[in-house]
């Protein structure tokens, strides 16, 4: 993955569903994760 690419804000809300819901496998919430790690860095005026 290049140094500018970052995760849309579609997929990372979907991700952070995922990671809140109990029922979500062990291994979906790893990608859904690893995925919200890559999403762009909030800036904080």
């Amino acid at each position: 993955m290049a140094k500018n690419e970052k995760t849309s804000k579609k997929v990372a809300s979907t991700a952070g569903k995922l990671l809140q819901n109990p029922r979500t496998p062990k291994h979906v919430k790893k990608v859904a994760a690893s995925a919200l790690t890559q999403t762009a860095d909030k800036h904080k005026k």
